[in-house]
């Protein structure tokens, strides 16, 4: 995998004006800086020699040389830009596909809040009922989401139709959790069906990409995705997989810290399903 490629995606948002021209050549034309000096590296991206040698150490290296030669190890290897076309090989893809993930998971990793994980975590063990909301793309995520939580003994349900989830919504209490899933945080339903729990007492989590949108208003705890798909890919395919990375996080706090409870549901769960497989 390419590692200072994904580095410089990783960490473009954070770069000046004059380190994101230098990021976007070189990802833009993967090879060629092998044969250029640091001054006809500076006169293609329109940047001082200085701010090549800051753009490398903000990667952890020394210097111009060492980004030379750690691209160089690259060579060879596919490149980081992950607009997939119709040119590109079955594997070629899969390849894409694998490098985004990767980058999402590192800049979820990076944005999450160390506290309201923690805090989710914490209603999750208390709560009387969970429900979970989703729809469309975020339908599954909803429903592997209740699939983990009633696996270790907790009494949850997935709602992936809109009437539904006002329904539930709206029979929930001060001791209940309802979780809404939308990458964008503009799902209309999702929303409202957060407000409705909100206003009957429930604890409201939402799980959305990092940023301003509707969503927050009526959440409680928000637990945000960093992707920008979105920017290219309607689908949020990478922001699910790290949305499902953090639900298993939470299943396995809620395994190991839920008293013997979980423990037992989980062996109880596998002794009933025995006598389902070959």
């Amino acid at each position: 995998m390419n590692k200072t490629s994904l580095n410089i995606k990783m960490l473009y948002n954070e770069m000046g004006k004059a380190e994101k021209q230098i990021a976007d050549w070189i990802l833009e034309n993967p090879g060629k800086i092998m044969s250029l000096s640091i001054v006809e590296l500076a006169e293609q991206c329109g940047c001082s020699e200085a701010t090549i040698v800051r753009f490398s150490k903000r990667l952890g290296l020394s210097g111009y040389q060492e980004l030379k030669i750690s691209l160089a190890s690259e060579s060879g290897s596919s490149t980081i830009n992950t607009k997939i076309n119709a040119y590109d090989s079955a594997f070629e893809m899969y390849e894409k596909v694998c490098n985004d993930i990767y980058c999402s998971l590192e800049l979820t990793k990076k944005s999450l809040d160390k506290e309201k994980i923690a805090l989710a975590a914490k209603k999750l063990c208390e709560a009387k009922k969970i429900v979970v909301f989703g729809l469309g793309n975020s339908a599954a995520i909803a429903t592997d989401a209740s699939h983990k939580f009633v696996r270790a003994g907790l009494y949850a349900y997935a709602y992936t139709d809109n009437h539904m989830q006002v329904i539930a919504a709206s029979h929930l209490g001060k001791n209940d959790v309802a979780i809404g899933i939308s990458h964008s945080g503009s799902s209309k339903d999702i929303v409202e069906a957060l407000a409705i729990a909100k206003e009957h007492g429930a604890t409201t989590i939402a799980f959305t990409n990092s940023g301003k949108s509707p969503i927050l208003k009526q959440s409680d705890i928000v637990l945000a995705t960093a992707s920008e798909e979105t920017k290219y890919n309607i689908l949020a395919l990478n922001s699910r997989i790290a949305q499902l990375a953090i639900i298993d996080a939470l299943y396995f706090y809620i395994v190991y810290n839920r008293s013997a409870d979980s423990l037992e549901s989980i062996q109880q769960t596998e002794l009933s399903l025995l006598n389902k497989k070959y």
